[in-house]
């Protein structure tokens, strides 16, 4: 009998096609009208960030054996109901690391040299004094990584290539030895101390319980007033009325948010707010979004769901 295998969320076109030429599967895409009853008799579930996975979800499907979600988060799933109902969760680490690195640094080169703004300014026909739209080189400056997995480790080897800086590194769960002799760095063990030094913040955690609300009022009036602040992880690990209030205040230069409390970013939520500010730039969380990404994680996916179906162990499974 073949495997029902429920493709929840939209794949990359190189991944369908692979699960479509697996033998022994019967998959259920999402343009299937068919996919709202995956409660019913889905062994494995396919899904990305769009799909919320709940203990409700978990104890309906009495078929359900396997989730796979491309991408590194599982914040969507619910992982303790999964663990209580003996179903393994997987994702795919690292594979994303270098997208989200490259729009890290590209949000960040946006704000320092105000691209979006000028870009604004000339599009409505505004005449622009250059003289007073200066601005800022990122060149010898700060960084400060928040969070030492895959992606604030490249992030970091962008930085050093291309602005030969400094980095600080803040992570109070990764091992003493993390970057030891591949990254030049700094790494601190108080987060007041990389937020009161850098001209860069970037954070690449996970969102759970200890890191939701990290960056709050006080951490804000911490940095420098200089600083730009890159959230390209998950919304929720900054507070974003605490955010607002810091740049009317002027206490930080600027933020790029790719991940945000609404995805996408809408009008009704942040046109009076964030929005509305010239420092700001909002991106629908596409950190992951290049061609080259979504399918190389895509078919990441689909070979681990063949792997795991055919009775092999793979590392980057979590429960």
């Amino acid at each position: 009998m073949a495997t029902k295998v429920y493709v929840l969320d939209p794949y990359h076109p190189d991944a369908i096609a692979k699960l479509l030429s697996s033998p022994n599967l019967s998959t259920i895409l999402p343009t299937d009208p068919a996919r709202e009853q995956w409660r019913e008799d889905a062994v494995a579930l396919v899904i990305r960030s769009d799909s919320r996975i709940s203990q409700a979800d978990i104890a309906a499907a009495k078929q359900l054996k396997y989730i796979l979600k491309q991408g590194v988060g599982v914040d969507n799933i619910d992982l303790d109901a999964a663990k209580q109902h003996n179903i393994q969760v997987f994702n795919t680490p690292a594979m994303n690391s270098e997208a989200v690195a490259e729009l890290a640094l590209a949000l960040m080169l946006s704000l320092a040299r105000r691209v979006p703004e000028l870009d604004r300014r000339a599009r409505a026909g505004e005449k622009i004094v250059r003289s007073k739209m200066l601005g800022r080189s990122l060149f010898k400056k700060t960084i400060g990584i928040i969070g030492m997995g895959n992606i604030g480790r490249v992030v970091a080897r962008k930085w050093l290539g291309a602005m030969e800086g400094t980095v600080i590194a803040f992570d109070p769960y990764a091992p003493e030895d993390t970057w030891t002799g591949s990254i030049a760095h700094t790494r601190v063990h108080q987060l007041d101390e990389l937020l009161a030094t850098s001209d860069v913040v970037s954070l690449h955690v996970p969102l759970t319980t200890s890191t939701r609300g990290m960056i709050g009022a006080e951490q804000l009036k911490t940095m420098k007033n200089e600083a730009i602040l890159l959230n390209c992880a998950r919304g929720g690990i900054v507070d974003e009325k605490a955010l607002l209030e810091a740049l009317r205040a002027e206490e930080i230069a600027g933020a790029g948010l790719d991940a945000s409390d609404v995805e996408p970013a809408t009008l009704e939520k942040y046109g009076d707010g964030l929005l509305a500010c010239d420092n700001v730039i909002m991106t629908p969380h596409v950190g992951a979004s290049t061609k080259e990404n979504q399918s190389a994680s895509g078919v990441a996916v689909v070979d681990t769901l063949l792997k795991v179906l055919g009775g092999e162990e793979v590392p980057n499974r979590l429960v």
